[in-house]
């Protein structure tokens, strides 16, 4: 009996978490972080104040739980648009873009491109970024390595060098004028800059 107790419990739980991470995302993205309020989001929730504060710290962690949740979104469909077409690299060109069109949704930049480097500060950004999406294009590079479609380097060089020029690509799409505009721009020079990676006769 105390173990289906304890089993409903950790649902009723884990459908709070989920019921204010989805809240509290739907409120930052239209508003940003520092107009929402943690009495708004309980009661969007319908939740209680003590409920909140039993699953996270305050806003500020709430809001942490929420951009890890869309950098896991972020990677899925990095992940998918690199397996929708051919292997290799077409593949990881693939990925590259789909990377870079994440900031044409206003959520995520919103949450990610313009809050999350002011709420969390840019050490623990860049540690989620880290886990997110390095890992992910080390992968990708090791990959385009073993199969001779690039030359031999410093693997840790070349992926954080990648990501650095990626991540800076993102903000300035999300900052520009014309989003679209800065995309497609940013994609084809990123590309012309890859194909100089690649070895010679591929």
């Amino acid at each position: 009996m105390n173990l289906e107790k304890k089993s409903a419990k950790v649902v009723q739980g884990e459908a709070t978490v989920q019921t204010l991470t989805a809240v509290a995302r739907r409120l930052f993205s239209e508003r940003g972080y520092h107009d929402v309020s943690t009495e708004e989001i309980v009661q969007a929730a319908q939740v209680t104040r003590g409920a909140l504060y039993h699953h996270f710290s305050g806003k500020s962690d709430l809001f942490f739980a929420v951009f890890e949740a869309v950098q896991g979104e972020i990677s899925q469909r990095i992940e998918q648009a690199a397996e929708a077409g051919p292997e290799g690299w077409d593949a990881f060109l693939a990925g590259c873009r789909a990377f870079l069109e994440t900031c044409l949704d206003p959520q995520i930049q919103r949450i990610v491109f313009i809050d999350a480097p002011a709420v969390l500060g840019w050490d623990l950004w860049r540690r989620v970024d880290t886990t997110y999406g390095l890992m992910s294009l080390k992968a990708g590079l090791t990959d385009l390595i073993n199969t001779g479609l690039i030359k031999p380097q410093p693997l840790d060089a070349l992926a954080h060098l990648l990501s650095g020029a990626m991540n800076e690509a993102a903000l300035w799409i999300t900052h520009a004028e014309n989003p679209t505009q800065a995309l497609e721009e940013a994609v084809a020079t990123l590309e012309l800059l890859l194909q100089g990676l690649k070895t010679e006769g591929v």
